[in-house]
């Protein structure tokens, strides 16, 4: 089997209101997609970059979904990053955990009926989480990047990375907030999914 390979065809200036990043357009040979890093300053060479593993959560980030805090999230990212030296976002096609937008609001419809994110996704056949971050680790090594300070409150982030041959040298949270819509799927991550938050019940 050949090695895994990610390629860079393209990069574009992106000023935004919290600074002005490269975004860098990603091809590769193993999922087909197209995936994303929007680049802040210089992170070649660097170590403790800023970096965030953003999957894909078109619900969220671009209709403000209150089910998730996906979009809060993506927000709260780009300026923390933007607020740094230098700092890398990574946008990866990974909608609802890697099962794909028609199976989530499939898992949508099923929540409302009382299941949860997890069991949801177990009875449409899928495992809970089906994201694999072996691009996000490549496209990291692509960039240069030494080593890496991960903004997340997912364990399973940084021991994927890792396991790719990222260095983590620290995690930093990301919390944003809950509403009396989305407080069930955070409890549920933190309880069956081992996510680092700290929650109140609204």
């Amino acid at each position: 089997m050949k090695p895994a390979h990610v390629e860079n065809t393209v990069r574009a200036r992106i000023p935004t209101r919290h600074g002005e990043f490269l975004l860098y357009y990603y091809e590769n040979d193993i999922d087909g997609k197209e995936h994303l890093a929007l680049v802040k300053g210089e992170v070649a060479g660097r170590a403790g970059v800023p970096v965030r593993l953003h999957s894909e959560c078109l619900t969220g980030d671009v209709f403000g979904s209150q089910r998730c805090d996906c979009g809060e999230q993506l927000e709260e990212a780009m300026r923390l990053i933007g607020a740094s030296e230098c700092g890398v976002l990574l946008y990866l096609r990974q909608e609802g955990r890697g099962i794909g937008l028609f199976k989530k609001l499939q898992a949508y419809n099923l929540q409302d009926k009382g299941l949860d994110t997890v069991d949801a996704n177990l009875k449409l056949g899928h495992q809970a989480d089906e994201r694999d971050y072996r691009i996000a680790a490549l496209i990291l090594k692509d960039l240069g990047v030494d080593s890496v300070r991960l903004i997340t409150n997912n364990p399973k982030k940084i021991a994927e990375l890792e396991r790719y041959g990222v260095q983590v040298d620290e995690r930093i949270p990301i919390e944003v907030g809950h509403t009396q819509e989305n407080w069930r799927y955070l409890k549920t991550k933190a309880e069956k999914m081992a996510h680092l938050l700290s929650l109140k019940k609204p």
